[in-house]
């Protein structure tokens, strides 16, 4: 067998986050804005010639090694890379055991609020479609990404993030009852995109443990049918469509003011998706120039979207490395999940 490496990027939500979680999307259906850019999960495959099996994530400093076996128990702490693994052998090898390394790293951590564990469930699988010539398309891949974290591992979250790590690009994704979902890619204009990277920075507060948590409490609301969490989700969903139609028409002054009023109606949805810490960021951030800002993902912690005057932009950057943190250029990418043999 070659060597296999897969990657598939990162993402941004801009608008609509926690309407992709059941049961709210199931009910209401789910309207989510997200762009993927340049920072990715990775994944490597090397055959293994000594009945061995070996899963690392080498930026977590974890791994498990063993016989080669088609089933990895939980004796292995790796949680995403054994469910990957056994849903693999399971379902397209036929119960036949694969001796491999499959090795793991990402360009942000897990709770950063980019989607890393999805993403990193996309890459892993997108490794092993390349390595054993898997019939999966973008929506066959996401779908068997959500199902294997949310059903095999029991891990809690929502649905955008495997779509984007598996289409790429701007979307505007549809999420409804029976796991139905509608991925519209935006044809955004280049100019656009250009003064949306020049008017963007990331600003990583620190990686959020707070992320299940904040998921469960939305999903509680919406299935206790929770009025103010309810009519707070219903406005996160209107502003997605109008940040997708700000986007589309390059009108920057309609998202930022769609960005506040979603970040806004975000914070009602649960009550720890923001802290004093991301608060004082944040208006430290506007005092110097930024005209809007919202924490990408779940919240609790991770990294804060900023839009800001391009002019005002390094004034932004030096209060943000002042509050503590790290701040970061945004670049969009269009590329989906990939991989690739080394011979």
């Amino acid at each position: 067998m070659p060597i296999v490496r897969g990657r598939a990027p990162l993402r941004i939500g801009f608008a609509g986050g926690g309407t992709d979680v059941s049961p709210y999307c199931d009910e209401f259906g789910g309207h989510v804005l997200n762009a993927t850019i340049d920072k990715y999960a990775h994944a490597v495959l090397e055959p293994l010639n000594d009945g061995r099996l070996a899963l690392h994530a080498t930026d977590m400093q974890q791994q498990w090694e063993g016989e080669v076996q088609p089933v990895v128990d939980e004796t292995c702490p790796l949680v995403l890379h054994r469910a990957v693994y056994n849903r693999v052998v399971r379902q397209f090898n036929n119960g036949v055991p694969i001796p491999v390394r499959l090795t793991t790293f990402s360009d942000a951590p897990v709770g950063s609020g980019l989607g890393s564990s999805s993403t990193l469930v996309v890459a892993m699988l997108a490794a092993f479609r390349e390595l054993l010539g898997l019939p999966l398309g973008e929506y066959e891949l996401a779908h068997l990404a959500y199902e294997i974290e949310r059903q095999d591992a029991r891990l809690a979250g929502g649905r955008q993030d495997q779509y984007a790590a598996a289409f790429g690009g701007v979307n505007f994704m549809e999420f409804y009852a029976d796991d139905r979902v509608i991925v519209n890619p935006l044809r955004v204009k280049r100019w656009i995109l250009s003064e949306l990277e020049t008017s963007s920075l990331l600003f990583f507060t620190g990686v959020s443990r707070e992320s299940a948590h904040i998921i469960a409490e939305q999903s509680l609301h919406a299935e206790r049918h929770d009025r103010t969490a309810l009519e707070a989700l219903h406005l996160v969903k209107r502003e997605a469509t109008a940040m997708k139609e700000a986007v589309l028409r390059g009108d920057f002054a309609l998202l930022a003011r769609s960005m506040q009023d979603s970040w806004a109606a975000k914070k009602r949805t649960a009550s720890r998706i923001t802290n004093t810490q991301i608060d004082y960021a944040i208006e430290e951030a506007r005092k110097a120039g930024a005209i809007a800002g919202k924490v990408s993902g779940a919240g609790g912690g991770g990294f804060i979207f900023f839009l800001v005057d391009p002019t005002r932009r390094a004034a932004v950057a030096r209060v943000l490395n002042g509050v503590g943190g790290q701040v970061m250029n945004c670049h969009f990418t269009d590329l989906g999940a990939q991989a690739w043999r080394i011979n």
